[in-house]
């Protein structure tokens, strides 16, 4: 609640300033009508919480801040059973008081039935049913489901020789004998947190809610931490010693794993290539994977106005993985400028330190002695590069179809034409593009109708014929690529190989990145035939069945910040021109 107090105070402190300095028709220029409905709530939530403020301060009290937040609906915890037992109770029940001191509400034995939504399709209540069948909704602008826990095991479906232990990693002994941790104790007998011994003796450890006895809160994960680190420390003690001094190992982790940037190039109007060295990062990278780029906030650049701070810290950003160069240890990665921390990388300094999580994500996979269609839109053509290579690499054959908006918008010529046997140029701006090699082709219309006029032939003969193509990967945006997966079934159909597969790269909205954590990237999928819904990680399989995947949500989910998205580009648009960092607008 206090950070919703935070958030509404920041939006309406930023939309004053730039209503001023650029007008209220400017600032809201870009607001759809829901846009425009959330500001006004946000804007009279800011000013109520001010007139609070200065009343607190005329009457020598305390702001009442939590009264304010509950008469707008507040923050309702249902839960099916009662409080006391509640895993929240059971488990830590100081984290329960401090929620209620917060002002949050628990309401027990209500049974989830259905969200109710407003005029926009979105979330306004949550009804809820009680044990004598009765029913109520309760106001909601945001609904959050507590799904459970369970610990993340991907690592062994990765790695396919770890081995499990019903819902847990299997535990093993110093020597590799396989043991049953105490389960539920966040005190055990014995310790036991080393879960795999690889064939030249490394070990692997493990703890927190991996583990089945210290799953369940924070304070029992750092217990685990600090009741397992004995059991770390004489496994290494067991190993021979190495050759290198401590001092020199400390060198070789930071010349491998801290990443720095080593050139930013524009490619285009809105899309900027920034390289960095990162050894470790380059060198595990297979095409199709991602990364995750953010700036130090103690390293980046701060402008104040107004006694308000603005710090040009980005947040983490999902980056394509474009090439990588081993050898010398850089790293590409490729980002469309969309305001506020993508508009960021274009800044940043040479030689900077910064965060590089990755390569994350399912390598795509590479289809041997076949042929392949490969389909892009704007930025989702700086991830066919590999993907590409890799296939012709492989033996296979691959006719390209690269879509973009505006003439301006294509980069990486070279680069594309060495991922494709043939290229169909597609661009939505007359005249369109001129091949410079005599297999590819040119075409000004969407990708939907360049693919189709190519497959008919009226493009001209076919190097690599669509009808031959076993596999299809597009990526693009999820409009281009929810039109070009219901293309195969209709106009794309007569010239489509029959049972060929065709998936997508989704990108769907990511936090965390370290595959089935956060879930916030969970997206919805659809079975064709049965209807039947299930969801999976797209952080952790990116390459998702073009025909399973819910568009129409994704695109909602892709669009559920959108209000606060523009005001914070306008916002740091302004700051890097109050920095000199962006050339300032002519009066």
């Amino acid at each position: 609640m206090a950070y919703y107090v935070r958030q509404v105070e920041k939006f309406a402190a930023r939309h004053r300033i730039l209503v001023a300095e650029l007008g209220e028709a400017a600032v809201q220029a870009r607001w759809s009508e829901e846009d425009a409905e959330i500001g006004r709530e946000f804007l009279g939530h800011a000013a109520a919480i001010e007139a609070e403020r200065a009343l607190s301060v005329a009457e020598a009290r305390e702001p009442r801040l939590a009264q304010l937040l509950d008469s707008w609906g507040g923050a309702t915890l249902a839960y099916r059973r009662k409080l006391v037992e509640a895993p929240s109770y059971t488990l830590n029940h100081e984290e329960v008081a401090k929620a209620l001191e917060e002002g949050v509400r628990f309401a027990e034995g209500l049974t989830p039935v259905a969200v109710e939504v407003d005029r926009f399709g979105h979330a306004a209540g949550l009804r809820v049913r009680a044990a004598d069948g009765t029913e109520t909704i309760l106001p909601a602008r945001a609904v959050i489901v507590a799904a459970g826990t369970q610990p993340n095991t991907v690592l062994a479906r990765e790695d396919g020789r770890i081995e499990l232990d019903g819902r847990y990693f299997q535990a093993i002994d110093i020597d590799g004998n396989k043991v049953s941790p105490q389960r539920s104790a966040s005190k055990p007998e014995k310790v036991e947190v080393l879960m795999h011994r690889t064939e030249a003796g490394d070990l692997i450890s493990f703890f927190g809610d991996l583990h089945p006895s210290f799953f369940g809160n924070v304070v029992k994960a750092m217990g685990s931490a600090k009741q397992g680190y004995p059991i770390v420390s004489r496994a290494l003690a067991s190993r021979p010693a190495t050759a290198i001094s401590g001092t020199d190992l400390i060198a070789q982790c930071r010349s491998d794993f801290q990443a720095r940037v080593h050139a930013v190039h524009r490619l285009t109007p809105t899309i900027v290539e920034v390289v960095l060295h990162a050894p470790a990062a380059a060198r595990a990278f297979k095409p199709g994977q991602f990364y995750r780029l953010q700036n130090y906030e103690m390293l980046a650049a701060r402008i104040d106005d107004a006694g308000m701070e603005t710090v040009l810290a980005m947040e983490g950003l999902a980056m394509t993985g474009a090439w990588t160069d081993p050898a010398a240890g850089l790293v590409s990665v490729i980002v469309l400028e969309m305001g506020g921390s993508s508009d960021l990388c274009a800044h940043l300094p040479i030689g900077e330190p910064v965060v590089l999580m990755g390569p994350t994500g399912m390598p795509t996979d590479i289809h041997a002695n076949t042929t392949v269609a490969l389909v892009g839109g704007g930025l989702g053509n700086a991830v066919l590069f590999s993907i590409g290579a890799a296939m012709r690499a492989a033996g296979s054959k691959v006719v390209y179809f690269a879509g973009y908006k505006a003439m301006r918008d294509r980069y990486k010529v070279e680069e594309i034409e060495r991922a494709a046997d043939v290229i169909v140029w597609c661009c939505d701006e007359a005249p369109g593009f001129t091949p410079t090699r005599p297999q590819d082709r040119s075409f000004v219309g969407n990708i939907v109708q360049a693919m189709t006029e190519y497959a008919t032939g009226r493009l001209g003969a076919q190097a690599v014929k669509l009808a031959d193509a076993e596999h299809m990967i597009v990526i693009g945006s999820d409009r281009m690529m929810a039109a070009v997966g219901a293309a195969r079934h209709g106009v794309l159909a007569p010239f489509m190989r029959a049972g060929h597969t065709a998936i997508g790269s989704i990108n769907s909205p990511m936090q965390c990145m370290m595959k089935e954590v956060c879930a916030q990237c969970l997206q919805a999928h659809i079975d064709p035939v049965t209807g039947a819904r299930t969801v999976v990680f797209s952080c952790f399989n990116q390459d998702q069945a073009l025909d399973r995947v819910d568009f129409p949500g994704l695109g909602e989910r892709l669009r559920q910040n959108a209000l606060q998205e523009k005001l914070t580009a306008l916002w740091i648009d302004r700051a890097l021109r109050r920095l000199a960092m962006r050339p300032a607008v002519a009066a």
